[in-house]
């Protein structure tokens, strides 16, 4: 039997970090969006251990890799002997701060959950999916989230009325920034490094009574003082995108994308256009409608 599954990404709407932990974790408060873009896993049972194939070279295939981890986490937990073989077709961009590899951890916990008949509950793949990485338990379900702690809180939150219609437009810029790096070059910005609690809600709050114009000013992520900071280009990004009538444009995560919500496709697609006429066409770039 073999088993396909669509693996998601994500953006963060708003990422407010807290100050540091007495375990070396930074506590915060992020607002993340499912965004409808898809790798693939097939799931296989056979073999002996896990074995692991990937579309994308540069990517590894052994214990290293994320999903690899949870693979082998998931048959640990089960109490299983038998052998799985897996194969991840890559299309989310790597190290580009929209939660592939975590998307593709937690898919692999459902997709074995799955293949072998359900032998572990919510709460047993809730706390392997937080012990893979502090991203992974948002993607264990398909809805907006608010995620606090170190971020494997998960909160689901209803669609939200004011983003109905509107549309992502996603632009990596071929180069990634590594989630570690941007963590600890937040010492250098402790305004940014220590942030009040409370923006997370008010965005929320915007966002669900239906206003995007109000919202506009609220997406905030303080990972940005670092990252522009090395990084300008992703600045004048910014800059491009507000200028051609984006509603809002931040990076997501640690970076390295930059994400605009836009009126429409449509409109995404016209503006991406004029991206490559300014910047050149070696960036990704892709639109997806935001669901609702």
């Amino acid at each position: 039997m073999t088993l396909d599954k669509l693996s998601g990404c994500k953006v963060n709407l708003l990422l407010n970090i807290l100050g540091k932990r007495a375990d070396g974790f930074h506590e915060l408060e992020t607002v993340m969006h499912p965004v409808q873009l898809f790798d693939r896993i097939s799931f296989e049972r056979g073999g002996s251990g896990v074995a692991m194939t990937c579309s994308e070279p540069a990517l590894p295939v052994d214990a290293t890799n994320l999903v690899h981890r949870a693979a082998t986490a998931f048959l640990q937990a089960a109490g299983l002997r038998d052998g799985v073989k897996l194969h991840l077709e890559k299309r989310i961009p790597m190290a580009a701060g929209l939660g592939g590899g975590s998307g593709n951890a937690a898919t692999t916990l459902l997709g074995l959950n799955e293949l072998f008949g359900q032998p572990l509950d919510t709460k047993t793949l809730m706390a392997l999916a937080a012990a893979l990485g502090s991203d992974v338990p948002f993607f264990l379900q398909d809805r907006p989230a608010l995620c606090t702690g170190r971020g494997e809180t998960i909160t689901a939150l209803e669609s939200f009325p004011a983003l109905n219609g509107l549309a992502f437009l996603l632009i990596h810029p071929g180069f990634g920034i590594a989630t570690a790096w941007a963590y600890k070059k937040l010492a250098k910005f402790p305004e940014a490094l220590n942030g009040q609690p409370g923006r997370a809600q008010r965005l929320i709050s915007l966002l669900q009574s239906g206003d995007v114009a109000a919202a506009s000013g609220e997406f905030y992520n303080s990972l940005e003082a670092p990252a522009l900071t090395k990084y300008p280009v992703l600045a004048l990004y910014q800059e491009f995108l507000r200028e051609h009538g984006a509603v809002a444009a931040l990076m997501s995560g640690s970076g390295s994308t930059t994400f605009a919500l836009v009126r429409s496709v449509a409109e995404g697609e016209a503006v991406a256009e004029k991206f490559k006429q300014q910047f050149g066409r070696a960036c990704w770039t892709t639109v997806v409608a935001v669901r609702c």
